[in-house]
């Protein structure tokens, strides 16, 4: 796999003569997405998109964190493809940042030709496994100019950079011939592999240059991103997500899952909202969300705190993707407690799509953030 392949390419809106249907992937804990577009006239079209549940494969709930064999998650994304109408055949798959050993690696000043065969060399060093049993990628990270213009010594005197940033992205082999096993299986012909915040990144944010904070909460996991010029010069995965919020209301209220599942879709953080629901029921229900939530913003502000002391840059802007940034009242609970502006991903209007749509795909884009934007990247390729 070359390089650029797991860094994905962040490519510009006007898409390249892509013939055809092309399917973005993305296969979650608890289910798999599925984004279906076509190339008109320069511009991406909405054909289909769709979600299945992966719980019930195994005989468990919908919404559960589950772990799938192979062939049983081929059948689900087999089902996914049905019920959803999907007719391509050809599609770019997101590979979960869990799956990754992502690193922001500080290196010599070296001319490129002399890094880009020290890189491989030096990266034995951060990877906690043979070299020979992952595929490797890395993007050297240019120098910001406004870097070097406040970078001083104590007498006031401009320092000269000695180090060249470079990110480093290792993708263990055998979770890649598991993932090539799966789309054989499912009748896919795979145009490439990225990393899931890759695909984030070009369905959700815009191209500015100052730093932006993007927190992604799934079901098992929340991933916690700092993007600046393009990059990501900060990455980290706190091990609660979604399912967590779920499994407190469960116990606190005593509901079944199908039903603490539910109330947290229909309550959220929202301060206000008018349910056929007993007040007392809902104040549980917010208390309980704020509890697993609160632990989550407590890590990101950390996260945030430490990007800013050591790049000296603010962070002023966040974007919520993922399932656990549909709940009501996200959105004002999340600028609350950071310092930032914050904005839900709204993917789907880097496409046309229905106008009768628009309201349904901007309450369900933060959940197809990243196939919206692999199979972004698979119309232009």
């Amino acid at each position: 796999m070359g390089i650029a392949e797991l860094l994905g390419k962040i490519l510009p809106q006007n898409l390249s003569a892509q013939k055809g249907s092309v399917l973005g992937v993305d296969v979650g804990t608890s289910s798999i997405k599925v984004v279906q577009l076509r190339q008109h006239r320069g511009k991406a079209v909405l054909e289909t998109y769709g979600e299945i549940a992966l719980g019930p494969y195994v005989g468990d709930e919908l919404g559960k964190v589950v772990k799938l064999q192979t062939h049983d998650l081929a059948q689900a994304l087999q089902d996914v493809i049905r019920e959803s109408n999907v007719t391509a055949k050809t599609a770019g798959v997101s590979i979960p940042f869990a799956s990754s050993l992502t690193s922001v690696v500080e290196f010599p000043k070296l001319p490129p030709e002399q890094l880009q065969n020290m890189i491989p060399l030096e990266a034995r060093k951060y990877i906690p496994v043979s070299i020979n049993e992952v595929t490797l990628d890395w993007l050297i990270i240019p120098e910001d100019p406004q870097e070097a213009e406040w970078r001083r010594d104590e007498n006031g005197n401009r320092q000269a950079n000695d180090k060249t940033e470079v990110l480093l992205v290792a993708i263990h082999n055998n979770i890649l011939s598991q993932y090539q096993t799966l789309y054989k299986q499912a009748g896919l012909a795979v145009k490439f592999y990225e990393l899931e915040i890759f695909s984030t990144m070009r369905s959700s944010l815009g191209r500015g240059i100052a730093p932006i904070l993007v927190v992604d909460i799934g079901a098992s996991g929340t991933k916690v991103y700092i993007v600046e010029r393009g990059i990501v010069r900060l990455s980290h995965l706190i091990n609660v997500g979604s399912q967590e919020i779920t499994m407190g209301i469960m116990r606190s209220l005593g509901f079944n899952f199908q039903q603490a599942e539910r109330r947290k879709r229909e309550v959220g953080v929202a301060v206000t909202i008018d349910l056929p629901m007993d007040n007392e029921d809902i104040q549980k229900i917010r208390t309980s969300i704020d509890m697993t939530l609160g632990r989550i913003f407590s890590e990101v502000n950390k996260i945030l705190i430490s990007f800013e002391k050591k790049y000296g840059k603010d962070v002023t802007r966040a974007v919520l993707s993922g399932g656990g940034a549909t709940m009501p009242g996200l959105k004002e609970y999340v600028e609350e407690r950071l310092p930032v502006k914050v904005e839900l991903a709204n993917p789907f209007e880097k496409v046309r799509a229905p106008e009768f749509l628009n309201d349904v795909l901007e309450k369900v884009g933060p959940e197809f953030a990243v196939a919206l934007g692999v199979a972004l990247r698979a119309l232009q390729e």
